[in-house]
């Protein structure tokens, strides 16, 4: 496993961007240099040695330097042996709601930007809880499976977005079955569903669902996020004030459906938690969290992490130097290859 001490700087690898724009200017003003000078079949007669590979050559290597310094200045790591670490903790899954009714701004700056807030906090309150993401809007999607990674986890939950399911509604039914899947049935971990939505249009499934997910030790805890007043659906992500319309062409007001979501809870042996402040949320939940037992579970995980930063470093200087060595003229073995087919261009002249 290769971690990266310092990720900051592979900002600079856009550097390498700004650098391939002024070579292309430059190849540009080039060109029209000759052109003046000559045609390009009597400037090739004019200077026989000339390689356009080379030239590229000349450029990519010491780019190919810079990129492996900043890769050095990063600081990779690499993980020289696996543990198995025994933890205590709870198996929790996020199950997030990714309808289009979640772009409503009825609660800021959004129900879906919200909800990734109240996951991203929670998550920071963790210590040794396994989590799994699961999105749901029309049919359900596994998102990221259990696992100790929390950094992970904030990387996929950010990725999620209305766009990733093209099937429309709220099957939240399929959620909870997707998440009974989720926990390893090899180990007696306390396991617990947080569903994340606005309640509406959960289908006629849900209480099946609940039985089956209670007779698998889960307990389900249920957030709102949205009001009961609602505002209109937005059509897309970008912030066009486009909104979603009845077949009447009337705009659809998508209200939260709390007492939905309540009984979801009730039934599930967990919490409904409604709020408009995240923190106040997200206490509620921990709150209830740490009333739940610990459990204790192994993990494998990759420790004795070394530096791998004087690879890249070596790469670097090889390439420097390969730079120096390579000529911009053309060598034998090159033009017997006849790239670019310049050797009858300049036959023909």
């Amino acid at each position: 496993m290769i971690v990266f001490e310092n990720t900051y700087y592979f900002w600079f690898l856009g550097i390498l961007l700004f650098l391939l724009l002024l070579f292309l200017l430059y190849l540009l003003w080039q060109k029209k240099a000759q052109n003046r000078f000559a045609t390009p079949k009597l400037f090739k007669v004019l200077a026989p040695q000339r390689s356009v590979f080379k030239m590229w050559l000349k450029f990519v290597l010491p780019c190919l330097a810079i990129a492996c310094f900043i890769v050095a200045l990063a600081n990779p790591k690499m993980g020289t042996k696996l543990e198995t670490v025994k933890r205590q903790g709870v198996d929790i899954v996020f199950a997030v709601d990714v309808s289009k009714s979640m772009l409503t701004d009825d609660i800021a700056p959004n129900r879906l930007e919200k909800s990734k807030q109240i996951i991203s906090q929670t998550i920071n309150e963790l210590v040794s809880d396994r989590i799994g993401l699961i999105g749901y809007a029309g049919s359900a999607f596994p998102q990221l499976p259990i696992t100790t990674d929390y950094g992970a986890a904030k990387t996929f939950l950010q990725a999620m977005n209305t766009d990733m399911v093209s099937s429309q509604g709220t099957a939240v039914s399929d959620a909870i079955d997707m998440s009974t899947d989720y926990y390893d049935r090899d180990d007696s971990t306390n396991r617990v569903l947080i569903i994340i939505g606005d309640g509406e249009d959960h289908g006629d499934k849900a209480d099946d669902a609940i039985a089956r997910a209670v007779e698998n030790n889960i307990n389900i805890f249920t957030i709102v996020v949205g009001t009961e007043a609602g505002k209109p659906i937005p059509l897309n992500r970008t912030g066009n004030k486009n909104y979603k319309r009845d077949k009447d062409g009337n705009i659809v007001i998508s209200r939260a459906d709390k007492a939905t979501l309540q009984n979801i809870a009730n039934k599930g042996n967990g919490a409904f938690i409604d709020g408009v402040r995240t923190d106040e949320i997200v206490d509620r939940l921990l709150e209830n969290l740490d009333k739940i037992e610990k459990s204790e579970f192994e993990s494998k995980e990759f420790s004795d992490f070394e530096s791998q930063f004087q690879w890249f470093i070596g790469f670097g200087m090889f390439f420097i130097l390969l730079d120096l060595i390579v000529l911009e003229r053309k060598t034998k073995w090159i033009k017997q290859l006849n790239l670019f087919n310049e050797n009858d261009e300049t036959d023909e002249v």
